[in-house]
């Protein structure tokens, strides 16, 4: 297990969600070695995810709190912030002025629509709370936000009300966020209301771009976005398995490494 060294209390309650995701339990000494804190900064770490319901506390510890098959979006900011930036940035080169461009939700895709903030006679559309956030005080943008349900892990609208504002609309580049791509199991994601939203937003685009930092290469989530062979381009970073760009790149895949 590769030992890491956060400081910040973001990065150890990402840690401490990731460790129970893979064993299902964790204890407060372990825990205190691996990030180089105190135990009663864990304890305190343990007590903030209880009150959200995240885990529950045992003596010495704590275990899941149900499923923890996925971060919840708010403890995956961290996770390779430089690569994810230098990504967005290449995204937004592919941008001109006067497009229609589609977001799907995730930390990549908020740093896309961050490097797009300051950009005008753009029209952004997404089903991503988040998204909309960062973009509804941007007087020089025009925001489109689909209805749908709330995904309270992601911060994405998803279901048949996102669908049905989509199906309405054309766009010319869809910019999509991934948990998992590789020629087998396409675009990936981790609950299926949402890669069948994200699917829609795709097929109404004349484009698509997948950001994806080096993680999520060669990786399948849950549920099936779409084929690999309907992605146009991707963007990645140095970190990528060489062998699995090679395989995207035999269906049709522009690669682009950052």
């Amino acid at each position: 297990m590769r030992t890491l060294k956060p400081v910040r209390q973001a990065e150890r309650l990402e840690v401490i969600l990731e460790r129970l995701s893979e064993k299902g339990d964790v204890g407060v000494t372990e825990l205190a070695n691996e990030l180089g804190a105190s135990p009663a900064t864990v304890r305190r770490d343990l007590r903030l995810l209880e009150e959200q319901r995240l885990l529950a506390r045992t003596h010495g510890g704590a275990v899941a709190h149900g499923v923890l098959y996925e971060l919840p979006l708010r403890y995956r900011s961290t996770r390779h912030s430089e690569e994810k930036r230098r990504i967005a940035a290449a995204a937004a080169e592919r941008v001109s002025e006067g497009m229609v461009v589609g977001l799907t939700g995730g930390t990549t895709t908020t740093e896309v629509a961050r490097a797009l903030s300051d950009r005008r006679r753009l029209t952004i559309v997404t089903n991503s709370l988040s998204i909309a956030a960062e973009l509804a005080v941007r007087p020089n943008l025009k925001l489109v936000v689909t209805g749908g349900v709330a995904r309270p892990e992601s911060y994405e609208l998803i279901g048949p009300l996102a669908e049905g504002i989509l199906a309405g609309l054309n766009l010319d580049l869809a910019i999509v966020g991934v948990d998992g791509i590789s020629v087998d199991a396409g675009l990936t994601t981790h609950h299926e209301a949402e890669a069948h939203t994200n699917r829609a937003l795709i097929d109404r685009s004349a484009r698509a771009l997948v950001v994806a930092d080096a993680s999520k290469i060669g990786h399948a989530a849950f549920a099936r976005i779409c084929e690999a062979a309907h992605v146009d381009e991707l963007i990645t970073d140095a970190n990528a398995p060489a062998a699995e760009l090679d395989e995207l790149r035999g269906v049709g895949i522009s690669v682009a490494i950052v």
